[in-house]
């Protein structure tokens, strides 16, 4: 597939795709809802100059459901969500220093992209469906970096720590006075307040499970801060055309991309893991598992609907790093 470039890497998979999905829907039709199918991720992973790089392709259609009773029966809206395609890049960087009795592995994050593409002209999407902008979103991004050769290995070091923010509280607070009755004497006055919170869509952790790094981003409900991918939508906030999931590719203050998707980078999201390992690694080619999953969840952007659904998809994907002084 590299022989082909990425341009038409990208168009041969969304062809394959959109037939494989059209295969689903005729097999559902036809009542074959039991019909197992292999798997249709199609996924690879190269080393090339420091950087591990990991492309993803998954037809919506096939992932799993976080809560399979949540599917919906609007035959519109399935078709706009199931015609779409899942793409991802995953680059890491890797970096050796060399000290006198040891060596510091530093990997950091260069690019994590992901998108939701769709399979079909947008005329036939607004005919058959809602139209493509009725479709998935990320809402979490996990990903587990583990060393295979672990005898060598001295310490895992990770550098941001846990989220200690500072909230933006504002505070805003109505006075109302009013005179009593002739017969009294005074007034009386009545003050009340809010609190507003600023919280950032999007939270970012790192974490060390024995020799294995772990990164997470982790989208929040903008109104109550709950997880977005493990929660629904509030009921009164479906009903509010204002709502930050509403017309959510077009606010100005949007998580995510003008296409739908979002870009993770170094400018944000460059803090590094470092391995600590032995002098004895030296001349030896390590393998490194990639571990992912990635959670896409529907809430309502432009149709009225109470139809909310989570999916998922999980990857794994072996890189090498020779270390050479």
């Amino acid at each position: 597939m590299q022989v082909l470039g990425s341009n038409i890497e990208e168009q041969w998979m969304r062809s394959l795709n959109l037939g494989f999905t059209n295969w689903i829907v005729e097999s559902k039709a036809f009542g074959r809802d039991e019909l197992t199918t292999p798997s249709p991720l199609f996924s690879y992973a190269i080393t090339a100059s420091s950087l591990w790089k990991i492309q993803l392709y998954y037809p919506m259609i096939a992932m799993a459901m976080e809560n399979p009773s949540s599917s919906t029966k609007d035959a519109r809206l399935q078709f706009s969500l199931n015609y779409q395609q899942f793409e991802s890049v995953i680059q890491l960087r890797y970096k050796l220093n060399f000290k006198e009795n040891w060596i510091d592995i530093n990997v950091n994050v260069d690019n994590i992209r992901c998108n939701l593409i769709r399979l079909v002209s947008e005329t036939l999407m607004e005919k058959q469906g809602y139209g493509s902008d009725e479709k998935h979103f990320p809402s979490r991004i996990s990903l587990q970096l583990t060393p295979l050769l672990q005898s060598d290995i001295l310490s895992v070091t990770v550098t941001k720590s846990t989220d200690n923010s500072a909230h933006e509280v504002g505070i805003e607070k109505t006075i109302e006075s009013s005179f009593e009755p002739p017969k009294s004497v005074g007034f009386s006055i009545s003050s009340t307040g809010t609190v507003l919170l600023s919280l950032k869509p999007w939270k970012f952790e790192q974490s060390v499970y024995g020799d294995s790094a772990i990164l997470n981003w982790i989208l929040h409900d903008s109104v109550n801060g709950r997880e977005v991918f493990s929660s629904k939508p509030p009921k009164f906030a479906l009903c509010q055309p204002k709502s930050w999931f509403r017309n959510r590719y077009t606010r100005a203050y949007r998580p995510f991309t003008r296409e739908g998707g979002v870009i993770f980078a170094e400018d944000e999201y460059g803090e590094s893991i470092c391995w600590k390992v032995r002098e004895a690694a030296i001349g030896k080619t390590m393998e490194w598992e990639i571990k992912g999953k990635i959670w896409l969840t529907y809430w309502p952007n432009k149709r009225r609907t109470h139809h909310s659904e989570t999916r998922f998809l999980e990857f794994n994907e072996l890189v090498r790093l020779s270390i050479e002084n």
